[in-house]
């Protein structure tokens, strides 16, 4: 266990204001004034990002335990894709995810550029007297930040949390993982491996290629490929990546204010069973409902290099990013 010796702190400036921030969830707007004598964790984040999903029971089990030794959480969701600006999505996903702590949307960007941010996650730590302490960005390093919060509180002999976790925020295989997250809007996509040249923001359709290599994927039937995200425009559309990880991960959803989109699951060309992901029955079977991160695969036994297939069975489904665990 982490003790309060190991933890390492270092003077890192002020916190910035939250003046950036349009609107509060979880509380009225908070200062860094009206923050003085608490310790205050502040977490960057959005709601697709797989990467913070894995982190969030650590944050809510940091909450849970410190709240009352005098520990502010600050979640601040500044949004990866136009569709994470919508409030009310952001709503469903503090709810789905149990958070109660204070959270500032930050769809402009303003708390994000005022701590000169750049990722997400990214976790800050600043003492009573509102300077940063500690930071982290990404995944992992839990017991070193949870020892660095007791050290701020000056909370002596705790063990760490005891934190469970399960389904979509288990942490990575990364020990198997060799596929990396990967977006399939023209803006930021690579390995694309539909025959032709791809059509940018107009209705085109595609063909799967005899075979993908690792990490190549391609699309089939009728799409819209687009800026952010690819759109499939006719029912029936299919999608394929080849992947070698535990986890196959998808960001999608219907499109703004549409119908939800039943999908089904081929791992390999069959009914994925037991390496059915938690959003998907053994059959294949899953409803994108509303825009998030669906887990699609994850593999119950040795990890091996797989082909996974998603076909849309109604027109609209909208897919930003593959990510893998």
């Amino acid at each position: 266990m982490a003790t309060l010796e190991h933890a390492e702190l270092s003077y890192e400036g002020n916190m910035p204001s939250f003046d950036g921030a349009t609107e509060w969830l979880n509380s009225e707007p908070l200062t860094p004034a009206g923050l003085r004598g608490s310790v205050v964790l502040v977490d960057f984040w959005t709601l697709s990002c797989i990467n913070w999903i894995r982190t969030a029971p650590y944050l809510r089990a940091w909450y849970q335990r410190y709240r009352d030794q005098g520990l502010t959480v600050i979640g601040v969701h500044t949004p990866e894709f136009p569709f994470e600006q919508d409030v009310d999505g952001i709503r469903t996903a503090i709810a789905q995810m149990g958070l109660t702590y204070p959270v500032a949307v930050d769809s402009q960007y303003g708390v994000w550029s005022a701590f000169a941010n750049s990722y997400w996650p990214a976790l800050y730590l600043a003492d009573a007297s509102g300077a940063i302490r500690f930071h982290h960005f990404g995944e992992g390093r839990y017991v070193e930040t949870e020892a660095a919060i007791r050290a701020l509180l000056g909370v002596a002999g705790q063990d760490s949390v005891d934190v469970e976790v399960e389904g979509i925020e288990a942490a990575a295989d990364w020990d198997t993982l060799q596929s990396p997250e990967t977006y399939v809007g023209y803006e930021r996509g690579e390995r694309f491996a539909s025959p032709g040249r791809p059509a940018v923001d107009d209705a085109h359709a595609y063909e799967f290629p005899p075979t993908l290599r690792l990490n190549d994927w391609a699309l089939a039937g009728e799409w819209t490929i687009g800026a952010k995200a690819c759109r499939s425009d006719r029912s029936g559309g299919r999608l394929a990546f080849r992947f070698s990880s535990r986890d196959v991960n998808l960001v999608m959803g219907p499109p703004a204010g549409g119908a939800p989109v039943p999908f089904e699951v081929r791992l390999d060309g069959d009914s994925p069973d037991a390496a059915s992901g938690v959003d998907v029955g053994p059959g294949g079977e899953g409803i994108a409902r509303d825009r998030r991160c669906y887990q699609l695969i994850r593999q119950p036994g040795k990890v091996d290099e797989h082909l996974v297939e998603i076909t849309f069975l109604e027109p609209g489904a909208e897919v930003y990013v593959f990510t893998f665990g």
